[in-house]
């Protein structure tokens, strides 16, 4: 089943859910503990005020599909003295378990740890819990020596790979890299991305498309961006185009936001798109825009990004098939 997972550590339900987690831990420890006033204080903390208990980490809920009430929670710990981020406190209410919620907490919480540019992510769990146990083997977490020597607590980690390398292309590295930049575009069309072009897309079409973004770039107008796994292999790419107008300086747009069909699910394309935001605010724009097809995998990013939708046209451009789609337009303010 399909779940919706937010980052919200002020969420109303969020208490509750991490209540739950903590009682349950309690009672499973042998401990006899009803209420959030009679846990541990450091617990208590948690579940009375988790925004403030996690100020500096990153709180996820997940909804299931056709649900208004998230079901579950996990914590993704900021790294601290040079040790590895940590996940705690992941959690499923008993009548939303069975629907894929603790995999997709987890694998969210994965990839955000490998956008930070993590090289491993770390957990403990108690040697009673089977199936969370098993879940994290799962996913490739495996033993390592103790760093908690409380009775009964297993010490996980997994490796991550390396982090792509993103980089913005002056003109020249963007005729240089023409050839990988269209392969990139030929993917995204061929892969269903509604970026422009119907499918297949003749790789000259889309080398050409490339040659012109190149010219623009050199005019300053254009900006490209371009990531790069571990083995120099173009994984994606995002543009921002500065308006020209003299009433519209302060305003940009996001265009061609690119991720290679092997190198989705874990965070790049919000990395990209968090480095061109960034470098739009550094250079005086106060204002980005972009579109994207309505129910896309990039409308539900920019949503979790933070980008406020403006509304929807009906039948707006053509998906890659040739089937008219509505459009879903976005803004965000930089000031």
């Amino acid at each position: 089943m399909n779940a919706t997972i937010e980052e919200n550590r002020s969420h109303p339900h969020l208490p509750g859910l991490l209540a739950a987690y903590h009682l349950a831990s309690e009672a499973e420890k042998g401990t006899a503990v009803t209420t959030v006033a009679g846990l541990p204080a450091v617990y208590r903390a948690e579940a009375e005020d988790p925004a403030a208990a996690f100020a500096a980490d990153t709180v996820l809920l997940a909804t299931p599909a056709g649900d208004g009430v998230p079901g579950g929670c996990v914590v993704l710990k900021a790294p601290r003295e040079g040790r590895p981020p940590e996940i705690k406190r992941l959690w499923v209410a008993p009548g939303a378990r069975r629907k894929g919620l603790a995999r997709a907490l987890m694998d969210e919480a994965l990839r955000r740890a490998a956008a930070s540019g993590a090289s491993a992510v770390r957990l403990t769990v108690w040697d009673w819990r089977k199936e969370p146990l098993a879940l994290y083997e799962a996913l490739g977490f495996a033993t390592v020596p103790s760093w908690d020597p409380r009775p009964g607590l297993i010490c996980l980690e997994k490796r991550l790979a390396p982090a792509d390398r993103i980089e913005r292309l002056a003109a020249d590295a963007v005729r240089a890299r023409a050839a990988g930049l269209a392969a990139l575009l030929v993917d995204a069309v061929d892969g269903g991305a509604s970026v422009g072009f119907l499918a297949p897309l003749d790789p000259a079409e889309a080398a050409a498309w490339w040659a012109r973004a190149a010219e623009e770039t050199a005019g300053g107008v254009r900006d490209v961006w371009a990531a790069h796994d571990g083995h120099g292999r173009l994984t994606g790419a995002v543009t921002l185009v500065r308006t020209t107008t003299a009433n519209g300086r302060h305003r940009g747009e996001i265009a061609r936001l690119l991720v290679h069909r092997a190198a989705r699910g874990r965070g790049l394309g919000r990395r990209l798109l968090a480095a061109a935001e960034a470098h739009a605010a550094a250079t005086g724009l106060t204002l980005l825009v972009l579109d994207t097809q309505t129910g896309s995998p990039a409308e539900r990013l920019y949503r979790s990004a933070g980008w406020t939708e403006t509304g929807t046209v009906p039948d707006y451009a053509a998906d890659p098939a040739g089937v008219l789609r509505p459009t879903t337009l976005f803004h965000k303010r930089l000031t």
